[in-house]
């Protein structure tokens, strides 16, 4: 079976770790863009997209944001199949019409979230499941006419709205990644140390189902590529 072709939008500025979790978990044929270097997609012709985190926020004004909402707009009106993951779930949201926003606290480490609808994206995935998290910005309100897939005492955690998902935890982080980012962030002594005891293999292992959001993904954009090209053959044998 051919693999699906997915566009990798890579907004973390020095993104060696994201480049490698993302690879990691999309079983697909990758075309990576560091959107925060101005690169973006010379054409829409992909089976889908996914967009990554960021530490930027979506109201920034910095030179390549506003060029890469354009895009993503432009393939969204085309059809193409989305997946935003923390910052990229923001972005979507923002450009579908929903508002974004600091939510006035931080929350990061190990989160409990349950996912609250019937949803493809959440295949596998118990109600109530454990995913890494780090975001101060939220989705303080959906787009017009999106389904909330998954939430949280902080914000939203997911959203789906025709072939466009969001989810706001990182499925893709491993060990390493949360370790160096507690590190780095700007943390009181206490609570750093705190958290960084929490990484350990046991509570990785809890945050693992949640990663079959790739999975459900990827099948999806195939399921989708499957349907325009029947709709194709079909338009085809009519004419």
């Amino acid at each position: 079976m051919t693999q699906v072709r997915l566009a990798l939008l890579n907004a973390a500025y020095e993104g060696e770790s994201t480049r490698r979790n993302f690879r990691r978990e999309l079983d697909a044929s990758l075309a990576e863009f560091d959107i925060t270097d101005g690169e973006l997609p010379e054409t829409y012709d992909y089976d889908g997209v996914v967009v990554t985190g960021s530490r930027a926020s979506v109201y920034w004004d910095e030179d390549w944001i506003e060029p890469a909402k354009t895009w993503v707009a432009e393939a969204i009106d085309r059809d193409v199949p989305f997946l935003g993951i923390c910052w990229g779930h923001q972005l979507l949201a923002d450009v579908l019409g929903g508002s974004v926003d600091d939510m006035g606290e931080y929350e990061v480490g190990y989160s409990h979230i349950e996912h609250t609808g019937d949803s493809p994206l959440f295949d596998g995935i118990d109600r109530e499941f454990v995913g890494y998290t780090s975001h101060s910005d939220a989705v303080l309100e959906l787009p017009p006419n999106a389904e909330p897939l998954a939430e949280n005492e902080y914000s939203n955690h997911g959203y789906r709205l025709g072939n466009v998902f969001g989810v706001q935890f990182h499925p893709e982080f491993d060990q390493p990644t949360m370790r160096k980012l507690l590190e780095n962030k700007d943390l009181e002594s206490e609570t750093r140390e705190r958290l960084l005891a929490e990484v350990t293999d046991e509570n990785h292992a809890r945050t693992r189902p949640a990663s079959l959001v790739f999975e459900n993904f990827v099948d999806f954009v195939r399921e989708v590529r499957e349907r325009a090209a029947a709709d194709d053959g079909a338009r085809d044998v009519s004419a």
